[in-house]
């Protein structure tokens, strides 16, 4: 039977306490800029409803942190910072660049779940069930983005690089710190 090693188990919930986290930051700047500069009731109850599935993925990963005493990553704050100006900022330039933003990142976070699926043992039957879950949840939301505009043509193509690169970036330093 494989056994997950302990400090890979951290690393896999420190992780993604801190992506579902940064998710919801990313959802409240683009609810921001649709509550203030860009009135869209369409994009907002969609990005509404996609929140709230951060949220339940969000308190699965809180609990687990607790419980499991494991440190999140000391860069919250400023991943709090960067998902809400992230968020704000593609909403600002348009729908296509939110649906973007949600398209690009859910592209990371499924192949980093599933990267995370192949890691872990049998010992963690219920963390590799809800990341599983997760993982749908993202898959979902991405088609939807796709579906609701979002394009990787054009000069959106270096938008979609720069929200994945920073994306994988963020995701390695919060495994480590």
């Amino acid at each position: 039977m494989k056994t997950t090693n302990k400090k890979t188990l951290e690393e896999i919930i420190r992780v993604d306490h801190a992506g579902e986290r940064g998710a919801i930051k990313i959802y409240e700047g683009q609810l921001l800029a649709l509550n203030t500069f860009k009135k869209n009731e369409k994009l907002k109850k969609l990005i509404e409803e996609m929140k709230e599935h951060e949220k339940e993925h969000f308190e699965y990963f809180d609990k687990a942190i607790k419980d499991r005493n494991i440190k999140p990553t000391i860069f919250l704050p400023i991943w709090d910072l960067l998902g809400v100006t992230l968020g704000f900022g593609t909403t600002m330039l348009g729908e296509k660049a939110a649906m973007l933003c949600t398209a690009s990142v859910e592209e990371v976070i499924c192949d980093h779940y599933k990267n995370q699926l192949d890691k872990l043992g049998e010992d963690e039957k219920d963390l590799k069930k809800s990341i599983k879950k997760f993982r749908e949840d993202e898959d979902d939301h991405k088609n939807i983005a796709y579906d609701k505009g979002a394009t990787k043509e054009g000069l959106y193509s270096i938008l979609d690089k720069i929200i994945q690169t920073s994306s994988k970036a963020a995701i390695k330093v919060s495994e480590k710190i």
